[in-house]
């Protein structure tokens, strides 16, 4: 019996580690855009602290899964296709940072000695970006045609 190597050998260590790494993520996504779900919510508008948390959860789901899907592959070469939703997961997060943090970087409603506000133009920038970042996903997925010897 002849013991065959696959073409790709993925590693599971990394897709642990990043299924992990987004499980965190996603943690403390929902901790910055819901804190009232933890009965942690001291404020009734949506302040630069909780922003700052929810992008770093963001933050944290996207690198995971970067990492993890990337770690489906294995030893194949990636297709343009996942390489060019690679560069859509990294887009849809400068978009999401850029509009949820207009007010800070001086292009939102509010200018910067008032207390940044989180409205509704900047949650559908973020909503955008997260769209996009879902489409990078997307495309990045190891779709595998297996056809069987005639």
């Amino acid at each position: 019996m002849m013991n065959v190597e696959p073409g790709f050998r993925i590693s599971y260590l990394r897709v642990r580690f990043s299924l992990i790494v987004v499980a965190i993520g996603l943690f403390i996504f929902v901790v910055g855009a819901k804190p009232g779900w933890f009965g942690w919510d001291r404020s009734t508008v949506v302040g630069f602290i909780q922003i700052s948390v929810f992008l770093i959860g963001l933050a944290m789901i996207c690198g995971g899964g970067f990492v993890g899907l990337l770690a489906l592959w294995g030893k194949e070469q990636r297709s343009i296709l996942a390489d060019i939703g690679s560069r859509l997961v990294g887009t849809g997060y400068v978009i999401a940072v850029f509009t949820g943090m207009a007010d800070i970087f001086g292009l939102g409603t509010q200018p910067l000695p008032m207390v940044p506000y989180f409205g509704p133009w900047q949650s559908a920038g973020v909503l955008i970006g997260q769209i996009v970042i879902a489409v990078g996903f997307l495309m990045m997925i190891p779709y595998r045609i297996h056809t069987s010897a005639p």
